[in-house]
């Protein structure tokens, strides 16, 4: 892959953007690459796997993204120090477009690269940066996310799990739940409670844990769809090393809401497209059965495309203020937009369906009943309101945070 000519005509502008001839260029440069390597062996991976579906040739997906690696195209706003191409933000976008416009299957390194990554270069030593970014960026290891507990699901502040140190190491105990992908994880970034006697936000710490170890047991957590791409993760004295903290030990609260936001950027321009997909899929169904002919439908469906146009005004005009401190308001905004907006989909699907999408598939070997993808978007999409923050947490950060009003009263 060759680095991106340019000529005196398509220079970066004095703010720092490029031209729009050489962002086409450089669009026509991903389309070209995944035109011509998502054949062969990789072919059979278009549309598989993502959120309801990560069991979904999870091998051969992971050799994908290796091979996305060995090809420059992970880590593309990284800093060239750490082997990242330092794409503007334009070309992120562009390429997280094309990306799902290739119907290219959904990456196993998600985590690793657009979560832990981003947090390390913003937040990191560089003892850090030098020792996790490089298995990062080469999907050599991969991460999973230490955040939601039993009793602090989408409330983070509450959480339980404790940290302290012992030596020169950091002792753990505690339990995470909706842990996506532990099963298959080397690392998880874990925020414990590492000041004995405090509360809420304060005394927490933001902590770098290796997976395989005794103190470590990760249980899967079997959905409505039947897989289990989330696990309960339980610590007894699970250990780390006491440079391995993110930030300062107390100040991990920040260091969570940094790792939020980058959660919540440009890599939505990507899922936006797949939602597009979704929709143009579930509009085709509806025309094929007539259900479309149901002006309640047609409605919904118009709905749909305007909600889907909102989202991605939004994702644009708080990118231009990426990096801008507003209490975690932008990334809650957008959460409440896609969350709520996906689970109207999938309640679009079953309408459209009918009385149909109330009947699963005959049972097949193995005496199981399959449900087909409008029922597994359907029960899946029930848990996005819920996971990552759930609605009520979101408006509560934005209306204490953000607006100012009165603390909602917590036991």
């Amino acid at each position: 892959m060759g680095a991106i000519q340019t000529s005196e005509s398509d220079t970066a502008a004095p703010d720092g953007r490029l031209s729009a001839a050489q962002d086409a260029r450089f669009a026509a440069e991903v389309r070209e690459w995944l035109e011509e390597n998502l054949n062969g062996e990789f072919r059979a991976l278009r549309g598989l796997g993502g959120p309801g579906r990560e069991h979904e040739a999870f091998d051969e997906r992971l050799a994908w993204d290796r091979h996305l690696a060995a090809a420059g195209w992970t880590c593309l706003g990284w800093p060239k120090e750490y082997g990242g191409r330092e794409a503007t933000v334009r070309q992120q976008v562009i390429f997280h477009e094309e990306y799902a416009k290739a119907n290219a299957p959904a990456r196993v390194s998600h985590v690793g690269e657009e979560l832990l990554g981003p947090t390390l270069l913003a937040f990191g030593t560089k003892a850090q940066k030098d020792r996790f970014l490089p298995g990062i960026r080469t999907v050599g290891e991969l991460w999973c996310q230490g955040y939601s507990e039993p009793g602090a699901g989408s409330d983070l502040a509450a959480i339980t799990t404790s940290a302290h140190l012992d030596g020169d190491e950091w002792s753990i105990n505690g339990q995470k739940i909706w842990t996506s992908l532990a099963h298959v994880a080397d690392w998880c970034f874990v925020v414990a409670r590492t000041e004995r006697g405090s509360t809420r936000h304060k005394g927490l710490s933001y902590l770098l844990v290796p997976m395989k170890q005794p103190g470590i047991d990760v249980r899967p957590i079997i959905q409505l769809t039947g897989t289990s791409e989330f696990n309960e993760v339980f610590f007894d004295d699970a250990r780390t090393a006491a440079d391995l903290v993110v930030g300062e030990p107390g100040d991990g609260w920040r260091i969570a809401m940094g790792t939020l936001t980058f959660e919540r950027g440009i890599s939505t321009l990507g899922q936006q497209i797949r939602f597009a997909r979704e929709l143009a899929d579930i509009e085709a169904l509806a025309r094929r059965t007539g259900a479309a002919d149901d002006p309640l439908i047609a409605d919904r469906i118009d709905r749909a495309w305007v909600g889907l146009r909102v989202l991605r005004a939004h994702a644009m005009r708080t990118m231009q203020g990426a990096g801008v401190d507003d209490g975690g308001g932008q990334a809650s905004v957008a959460k409440l937009l896609w969350a709520n907006w996906h689970r109207g989909l999938g309640e679009l699907a079953m309408a459209v369906l009918g009385a149909r999408g109330l009947v699963a598939s005959a049972a097949g070997p193995t005496g199981e009943h399959d449900l087909n993808e409008w029922q597994r978007l359907y029960l899946f999409t029930r848990a996005d309101t819920i996971y990552g923050g759930s609605n009520e947490v979101q408006r509560n950060i934005i209306a204490e945070r953000v607006l100012g009003l009165p603390r909602e009263a917590r036991p």
